[in-house]
């Protein structure tokens, strides 16, 4: 059962949408709990899962045959996160999502609750908006990886989450950004190094 102050939030989330038009919904939410360490979602998952986290971090991430981990993405406060392969290409998880932290998440089952917005205009149109941002925020990714140095992925980061370089290991932010990270050192110590305007 959700409290008064998660019900605040969510319509804070959901705006434009009213406590009757969000009763449904909540009646499938549940809070959930994840220790730092714990999956949220495993590799070959076929569960349907979307959480909108209230606190802690999620990472999406795939380990290489060589053996190498990365990182694909990174989710926190007040961001869904859901395995774009089980709700858009309706297939296996290919990824991990592990969380950072210990994090705290209203998780929905996205199969029962297409249900009900497909009976529910306002509904449906922001699952509409849900959908085009999980695409919109995949070829954000690719065009910054076409257009941009690593060191304007890694400014473009931490002007998105200023304490992101705080709560996540070295390791993981570079292979978000595609780099080592001795070159994610330099980059943060040349950054340290420039005058101030």
């Amino acid at each position: 059962m959700l409290s008064s102050d998660d019900i605040k939030f969510y319509l804070s989330i959901f705006q434009g949408l009213s406590l009757s038009d969000l009763t449904e919904l909540f009646n499938l939410a549940h809070t959930r709990h994840i220790p730092a360490g714990g999956i949220y979602i495993d590799e070959g998952s076929t569960a349907k899962k979307l959480g909108l986290i209230r606190q802690g971090l999620i990472r999406a991430y795939c380990i290489k045959p060589n053996g190498d981990d990365i990182t694909l993405l990174i989710r926190w406060e007040n961001q869904f996160v859901a395995s774009h392969d089980n709700i858009i290409l309706n297939q296996p998880s290919r990824f991990i999502y592990q969380a950072l932290e210990d994090t705290v998440l209203m998780e929905l089952d996205y199969t029962r609750m297409e249900s009900i917005l497909d009976h529910n205009p306002k509904l449906s149109s922001h699952r509409n908006f849900f959908l085009l941002r999980m695409l919109a925020e995949s070829l954000e990714r690719t065009e910054a990886f076409v257009l941009l140095t690593s060191e304007e992925r890694y400014l473009q980061l931490i002007q998105e989450k200023p304490d992101i370089y705080n709560r996540v290991p070295n390791k993981y932010l570079a292979t978000l950004l595609g780099i080592t990270p001795v070159s994610l050192s330099r980059i943060r110590k040349r950054i340290t190094h420039q005058p101030k305007h």
